[in-house]
């Protein structure tokens, strides 16, 4: 099983939102997901894992590592709703990742983000909209 993820920029802000599990097999679609949002963003990245079903070592590794890609770009990742066990594999190599309860504490912590606003989302991403600003890849 792989995942699925949708891609909205804020003013100062992207919010990248993952479904499905975030295992081995998954790794490369995330880590493509990661370069989408730093060739289209700016500001911090909220990793919004409301839909993610859980994450095995090697994705919860691969989140560590992309907290360091966007360090290297003077960006930084936050976690909205890890998945229910909480855990995230310290490796002590990654900059501090804030950890929110949810999607909404997240933005609500990043006051500036009402404006416009654009998503790009896979293929088959839950509940897709239909909106003229919205690009599927």
């Amino acid at each position: 099983m792989t995942i699925e993820w949708r891609y909205t920029t804020h003013p100062n802000l992207g919010v990248l939102s993952l479904a499905g599990h975030l295992g081995g097999d998954a790794i490369g679609r995330f880590t493509g997901a990661i370069g989408w949002a730093l060739a289209r963003g700016t500001g911090p990245v909220v990793l919004d894992l409301t839909e993610l079903r859980g994450w095995s070592v090697g994705g919860q590794l691969a989140v560590a590592q992309a907290a360091r890609q966007l360090a290297e770009e003077g960006r930084c990742l936050e976690l909205a709703a890890i998945p229910a066990d909480g855990s995230l594999v310290p490796d002590g190599t990654h900059p501090p990742i804030p950890v929110h309860c949810d999607l909404a504490a997240a933005l609500a912590a990043h006051q500036d983000t009402a404006g416009r606003s654009r998503e790009w989302h896979t293929a088959d991403w839950p509940g897709a909209r239909k909106a003229s600003d919205q690009s599927r890849i």
